[in-house]
């Protein structure tokens, strides 16, 4: 007798979801004979062999989709669905596509998936207001390799041991913290863009030992404590997706927003005979047969085939799920290039307005590099309908201003490069759609193929034979103080705010030495001092207004001396700020800076007094200058001022 129940048809929910007696189970498999899900019950001790039988089958609902009934399911009743496919295709056991925890016996990729309730998790986010788009600024990491392992006992770190540097990431006062892909993806180690169960956290992240799971419960329960919250009990933390729900409530109580970077170009590589690859277990030999995939291929894997109404919707889903049942803040979705050269255009429209209307507050932030950068953050159907996208002039400029500026005194530096960078891109609808960085996962990671970072890191640009010496520390300054206080929604890379040289790798096991040095800041000043900078500089933004604000303009940029100056304001209301920024490598001593106003300015950041930290002599202007009436500038009026060598000092009236 095949499954079913009176609820299920097309509108039941994809995968498997609890109900009042069990659970109701559906899954797309156009092109199957039949489909039947599968319990311990059917199957071996290892999940290698079942025996699928009329009592297990599914129902075909009409839309290519298969459905049914099964009582008796509980939280955590592990299944599979086996499906035989069309005439000279195959037959055998598949995860689920839509299967919200995977087991971790047997190993990955033989496991079951396991049926979770939607909501079991008791949130304490109530309260919790994702800051403005415009005022974010954002700090990405990998969770893997974010913590610091012991480089004596090299392990991955998880969504706990995130949650205990939650403190430092407060303390450090950005607005959120965007996370490299967490969904299941095959291997020990990875950088997550080869996903493959796009609604499992990865089994990597999660803590399984029960003794390592008490010590991260009294973690967590302390930073409960001090927002006057109830303690967490240790069944409610002992499954993965609660976990990362854990790290994304506890970001919330510490005002910190949550943005997960999600791949919609393709899925993969890795596939196995139970992976969504040819689901429906159609002929093998075009991949155009795989069923959510075409034969295109990128970083591995296999493109999606957006022509495929259900593989749109199985992709909007995973956005939407993560955002409602997670609750987290936004997405990163990864190289929307791709999907825009492979057809995905009428795709990426129909996600950004699905996702604007289930969670208007979640910010949708497109890489895309293609030459017309501004496409994905215009309007639909103009446009792709995005509310950012990440840029790379700025990025590109001030590296170069650093590599530059490394050849010494006499090297000519191009701040006119500079000085374009820090406007608004052409095209794009306003200045904070532009998502700014001088570090990120891509460019400053160690490359397989040349056996060498991508790109060094800051402080490796600013002085190559010696990322921590005076001119690494403050050119690294200055190009940290232009972005932070730049347009755009300004990120960090994990470890730039403690001056980090080291490259990243994401295989901890062999190449622990390029893990983050956190236990240094303590014992190195150059780093201790560099994080204080870091952040003063970004309280300094989130403190005034005119830095996360439209307006803009550079008035005076001079090559020869090396200076720069960065004018911000708030429309219609003023509260200007101004940034002069040297990198020379003598102090100016009366140096004419033009100014949009006459009178006092006063001095409220200086570079300077971090070097070391506090300076209690830095060259500066003793808290204020004063503007007076000028001509031969860009602005009527001028102030003669002291800058330090290779510093940054910041005026507000």
């Amino acid at each position: 007798m095949r499954l079913s129940a009176p609820v299920v048809g097309p509108y039941t929910p994809m995968g498997a979801t609890l109900v009042p007696g069990g659970a109701t189970f559906r899954t797309w498999a156009p092109t199957a004979r039949s489909v039947h899900v599968v319990t311990d019950a059917h199957v071996d001790a290892d999940w290698s062999r079942c025996t699928p039988s009329d009592d297990t089958r599914l129902a075909p609902l009409g839309d290519g989709t298969w459905g049914g009934f099964v009582p008796g399911i509980t939280d955590g009743t592990p299944y599979l669905f086996w499906i035989q496919g069309p005439e000279g295709g195959s037959e055998g056991l598949k995860r689920d596509p839509y299967a919200r925890e995977l087991a971790t016996c047997p190993e990955f990729p033989d496991c079951p998936c396991l049926v979770r309730p939607a909501h079991n998790y008791p949130w304490h986010d109530a309260r919790w207001r994702p800051p403005p788009f415009h005022e974010l600024i954002i700090y990405q990491l990998h969770v893997g390799v974010f913590w610091g392992a012991d480089p004596e006992v090299p392990h991955y770190g998880t969504f706990l041991d995130v949650v205990a540097r939650i403190p430092h990431l407060r303390d450090l006062g950005v607005t959120a913290i965007q996370l490299l892909p967490i969904q299941e993806y095959d291997g020990h180690f990875g950088l997550g863009y080869a996903g493959l169960d796009y609604f499992s956290p990865e089994m990597l992240y999660q803590v399984e030992d029960q003794a390592e799971l008490a010590r991260h419960l009294v973690a967590v329960n302390a930073l409960l404590a001090e927002h006057g919250q109830a303690p967490l009990t240790l069944a409610e933390l002992v499954t993965g997706p609660n976990q990362l729900k854990c790290l994304i409530d506890l970001c919330h109580l510490n005002g910190i927003a949550v943005i997960l970077d999600l791949v919609f170009n393709h899925a993969g590589g890795g596939f196995g005979d139970r992976s969504l690859y040819f689901y429906d277990r159609q002929p093998w030999g075009d991949d155009n047969r795989s069923l959510y995939f075409t034969d295109k291929g990128w970083a591995g894997g296999k493109v999606f085939a957006y022509w495929q109404a259900p593989v749109r919707q199985f992709l909007i889903d995973n956005a939407c799920f993560f955002l409602t049942e997670y609750r987290a803040d936004g997405i990163r979705y990864d190289e929307v290039t791709v999907i825009h050269e492979h057809g995905g255009d009428p795709f990426c429209r129909d996600l950004t307005s699905t996702v604007r209307y289930v969670k208007p507050a979640a910010i949708q932030i497109a890489e895309y590099w293609n030459w017309d950068r501004a496409y994905p953050v215009t309007k639909s159907p103009d446009g792709l309908g995005f509310d950012a996208a990440l840029g790379d002039r700025l990025r590109d400029a001030l590296r170069g201003m650093l590599a530059e500026a490394s050849g010494g005194a006499e090297a000519h530096v191009r701040l006119d490069r500079v000085a374009e960078a820090l406007l608004p891109p052409p095209g794009f609808p306003a200045a904070w759609t532009v998502v700014q960085c001088l570090e990120n996962h891509d460019v400053v990671r160690w490359d397989y193929d040349s056996h060498a970072p991508r790109a060094p890191r800051v402080a490796a640009v600013a002085d190559p034979s010696h990322p921590h010496s005076w001119y690494g520390r403050s050119r690294a300054r200055v190009a940290t103080a232009l972005l932070l206080t730049a347009p755009g929604i300004p990120m960090l890379f994990m470890g730039q705010e403690i001056l980090e040289a080291r490259p990243w790798h994401d295989d901890i096991r062999f190449w622990s030495q390029f893990l983050i040095g956190w236990n240094e800041v303590d014992h190195v000043r150059a780093k201790r001092d560099f994080l204080r900078f870091v952040q003063d500089l970004v309280a300094l933004r989130r403190q005034h207004p005119a830095l996360s604000s439209e307006g803009v303009r550079v008035p005076q940029v001079h090559e020869r001396d090396r200076v720069l100056v960065l004018h911000r304001w708030v429309e219609g209301e003023g509260r200007d700020v101004v940034v002069v920024a040297s990198v020379n490598e003598q102090a100016l001593d009366h140096y004419p800076v033009t100014l949009p106003w006459p009178g006092r300015w006063r001095e409220v950041f200086n570079s300077d007094v971090y070097d070391p930290f506090p300076n209690v002599a830095p060259v500066g202007n003793f808290g204020a200058i004063h503007a007076d009436p000028a001509s031969g500038f860009a602005y009527p009026f001028a102030a003669r001022m002291r800058l330090p060598a290779n510093g940054v000092i910041v005026l507000t009236r």
